[in-house]
């Protein structure tokens, strides 16, 4: 046994589990029941191996990988600390706890979500400019209520930038700002009340139902196959408004086909209808040319929603709509209706962010360093578990994985869970929640590399072939 100068800390060196993991497990333990406080300075490195009886090597890893998960910053010359956004949450987002255990649930080794960014990427020092840059430089006028559209300077900017990176057609009177994606979906169906709204199966469809409830719309559910939506599915339903996520099908990856976008786009037209695209994770492509909107082919007939909730981070809350011209007014009154505008400072801040360059910058960071996730795990899983087909590489931060016929996901996931490590069965994002085919969702946007490793190899047992 070991204990360290400033916190008592046991390592047991009898049993199987590596004394990094061991170290990792109980600063994490220490730091969420608040023995650990927001601020707290770990010993150096050095000291803490000495006190252990580990190499100061050892420690150097765990101290980095607790940083990456946000447990702990470290700055120069202030050494090691307790993160404040780390300590009271119960359990940071990278790492969530299993069921089962009979001194609390274990600690998880890696966990997969689907569309969480790298939230210890968040460009904070960039975000803190440029909100200090809005509060020192904007006019009073800006601290006033405002077009509930948004601020001016930010709608020119995003049609600017848009037109740029995804040949979006719009200028910045056909902008809204709203509060995320799912704001932006549900004001466009309070204005146009199709009564029937179409969602990919499997798709976003919990966020279509809630999104159309405002609207007194139902859901239909129309399935994807590797050419996208089956738009001859669609033209069978009465809907008169369709989600779709053309770029990089949620969550199976397909890129739409161009004959399909083309029926789609021919259907919104003779049924008198809108196609809501949702550009999610375009930003995020590695190996395949761009792909550009489906409101650049019919700006009259596609709203092109988008959000920084991937890009930056989801507590930022902003997100944008690009409306045809015809339903402006009518989803400015819903906004107005909803909370009167999203907060002012922060729509300069982003518009700064963008017009200065951090925000093109900040994205070809965390592209590389989703990149090379996207690596690790497909390497992970060819190591590993072969039989495994993976697809939807293209793009965004999540894999599908084809697990062998006859696999029953919900167990493979319930196991994985009793192991430390979370899996998502793509099940849950069908509309009628079935778990076959059988097939996982990896996300690893939040996912360390190390993690996927890790992880991969911990569970790569269940993944094979039953029998």
């Amino acid at each position: 046994m070991g204990r360290a100068a400033e916190l008592l800390l046991t390592l047991d060196r009898t049993g199987g589990r590596s004394l990094r993991a061991q170290l990792e497990a109980g600063l994490r333990e220490a730091i969420r029941s608040g023995r650990l406080a927001p601020g707290d300075r770990l010993p150096s490195s050095r000291t803490m191996g000495a006190d252990l009886g580990l190499s100061r090597g050892v420690v150097q890893e765990c101290y980095e990988q607790l940083t990456a998960e946000g447990y702990l910053v470290a700055r120069t010359g202030s050494g090691t600390t307790v993160s404040e956004a780390a300590w009271g949450s119960g359990t940071p987002t990278t790492v969530a706890t299993a069921a089962g255990g009979t001194n609390g649930p274990p600690t998880m080794i890696a966990d997969f979500p689907a569309g969480v960014p790298d939230l210890a990427s968040a460009p904070r020092r960039d975000w803190a400019w440029a909100v200090q840059d809005v509060c020192r430089t904007a006019p009073n006028a800006a601290f006033d209520y405002g077009d509930p559209l948004g601020v001016p300077e930010l709608r020119e900017t995003l049609a600017a930038y848009l037109r740029r990176v995804r040949a979006v057609d719009a200028t910045a009177d056909q902008v809204l700002v709203c509060n995320g994606m799912a704001q932006g979906l549900s004001l466009v169906l309070q204005a146009v009340r199709p009564g029937v709204v179409a969602c990919e199966d499997p798709g976003a469809i919990a966020t279509a139902r809630a999104a159309s409830a405002s609207s007194g719309s139902a859901v239909v559910a129309v399935p994807v196959d590797d050419l996208g939506l089956d738009v001859a599915a669609l033209a069978r339903t009465p809907a008169r408004a369709v989600v779709v996520t053309p770029a990089h099908q949620w969550p199976t990856g397909v890129v739409m086909a161009p004959e399909r976008r083309h029926a789609l786009l021919t259907w919104a037209h003779d049924r008198d209808a809108v196609v809501l695209e949702d550009d999610y994770d375009a930003e995020f492509r590695y190996d395949r040319e761009p792909i550009g909107t489906l409101q650049g082919l019919a700006p009259d007939r596609v709203v092109a929603l988008g959000t920084v909730s991937k890009s930056l981070a989801p507590a930022l809350r902003l997100g944008w709509a690009v409306l045809p011209r015809r339903l402006v007014d009518a989803v400015a009154a819903a906004k107005d209706t909803a909370d009167r505008g999203t907060a002012a400072v922060d729509q300069l801040a982003l518009a700064r962010l963008i017009g200065s360059g951090r925000y093109d910058r900040h994205l070809r960071r965390v592209r590389a360093q989703y990149a090379r996730r996207r690596t690790a795990l497909v390497e992970a899983l060819a190591t590993h578990a072969p039989e495994v087909d993976v697809s939807g590489l293209a793009a965004g931060f999540h894999a599908v994985a084809s697990l062998p016929e006859g696999t029953d996901v919900d167990v493979v996931v319930a196991r994985a869970r009793d192991r430390g490590v979370g899996l998502y069965s793509i099940g849950l994002n069908r509309s009628d929640r079935s778990p076959d085919p059988p097939m996982l969702v990896f996300g690893y946007g939040n996912t360390t590399v190390r993690e996927i490793q890790v992880g991969i190899a911990a569970v790569a047992d269940l993944l094979r072939p039953v029998g």
